[in-house]
């Protein structure tokens, strides 16, 4: 049976898990029920070899070639965790848990990435070994680094590792990649500030930290106008800023909260230096006390060479030399997808989802016309990276 059919006769079944994981959406590592189906569905196909509890609650999958001669393992993984987000859509299949919800597809990349697996322990036509990982936390909870730090590298022994998310504004069956840095670092600040509060007709009394905090607001903003390199891509953004609750009282304290994205190790760095910096000369130029929390959080996504003109390629053989285009700019979203990038050489590529509602909105829905087109990536990247030797 030609490939289009085998993927064809499948893709009914991965729908129908998709919807059954959308209706019952799970948050960061609490992803239980799906990872049981998961693993259920990978046993039931004959998986070779199926490992729970990978990171907490993440899944791997383990499918062997026809042949193992050519000695490569290469991972493909798929993020299962949903959104804190109430639902606005009347789908018939819509989450029935108030207050969460696939908001980001993640249903459909576990969806996508299950149908890959049923095609390839029915074909099994590469010469290799083709891992399969179904990751937590995505969303906030670095559950890729969870199971890297469980062994998820070394104890599988992959050589290569490649993620997909959907995108929504690109027409199904397209794809954008951005060779090396495609997406931010991700860092938050968290500013602790006290002064002395006081009647506000007696401002001279007091020392208020509100005027503070918005001194520092100000002067963070020149962190990426004055600090960095204009061709330099940075965003210092306040997020937050809490003080005070009557009309007639200046508060004792403030809090501020932000969000820091960088593409690159050194730009990273030196915002690190400089927020610390300006924070701490605020501070004391006000007569302020002061807890500055400086989290570093998901580094730049940097998808390497060799790997993302490899996956190119792989497009352009089965969905046509216009289904991928290249020269897309970086975006300082975050991935945390990007710790496996630390770990092995790869590429993380964006499929078209169609014209939905966007990601996080309590409007969107993963296109489940973009699932055949999915399973066919995937299949096809491992058939190609890894091909059958001739008989």
């Amino acid at each position: 049976m030609p490939k289009t059919d085998l993927i064809a006769a499948l893709t009914p079944e991965i729908t129908a898990i998709r919807r059954d994981i959308h209706r019952h959406p799970e948050l960061m590592y609490d992803v239980h029920r799906t990872a049981g189906l998961v693993a259920e569905k990978l046993r039931e196909w004959g998986v070779d070899e199926v490992v729970t509890g990978i990171g907490q609650t993440g899944v791997v999958g383990i499918i062997k070639g026809k042949g193992q001669d050519s000695g490569k393992v290469i991972a493909m993984r798929a993020d299962m965790d949903a959104l804190p987000i109430h639902e606005e859509t009347n789908l018939e299949h819509r989450s029935t848990i108030p207050g969460k919800m696939h908001a980001c597809g993640h249903d459909g990349h576990t969806a996508m990435l299950l149908g890959a697996a049923k095609y390839l322990t029915q074909t099994r036509d590469f010469d290799g070994t083709a891992v399969l990982i179904f990751q937590p936390a995505e969303e906030g909870g670095a559950g890729a680094k969870a199971m890297i730090d469980d062994g998820l590298i070394t104890r599988f022994g992959i050589q290569e590792v490649y993620g997909m998310h959907n995108k929504p504004g690109i027409p199904v069956g397209r794809f954008e990649i951005a060779k090396g840095p495609a997406m931010a670092a991700a860092d938050r600040i968290h500013i602790k500030i006290e002064g002395k509060g006081g009647h506000a007709a007696a401002p001279h009394n007091v020392n208020d930290p509100i005027v503070a905090s918005c001194a520092l607001v100000s002067a963070l903003q020149t962190v990426a106008s004055r600090n960095a390199d204009p061709l330099e891509s940075i965003v210092v953004s306040v997020t937050a800023l809490n003080a005070g609750e009557a009309f007639n009282v200046i508060p004792q304290t403030a809090e501020i909260k932000g969000s820091v994205r960088t593409l690159t190790p050194k730009i990273r760095e030196l915002a690190q230096k400089r927020i610390t910096e300006i924070v701490d000369g605020v501070m004391k130029a006000f007569g302020m006390k002061y807890e500055l929390e400086y989290h570093l959080g998901y580094p730049v996504t940097f998808n390497h060479a060799g790997q993302t003109d490899f996956v190119t390629s792989v497009t352009k053989e089965i969905f046509g030399s216009e289904a991928i285009k290249t020269d897309i700019p970086p975006t300082m979203g975050s991935e945390d997808f990007s710790y496996m990038l630390e770990e092995r050489p790869g590429a993380f590529i964006n499929i078209g989802n169609g014209d939905s509602a966007g990601l996080h909105h309590p409007a969107y829905e993963f296109n489940d016309a973009a699932i055949p087109v999915g399973v066919n990536y995937w299949t096809s990247l491992i058939e190609i990276a890894m091909p059958p030797r001739a008989a």
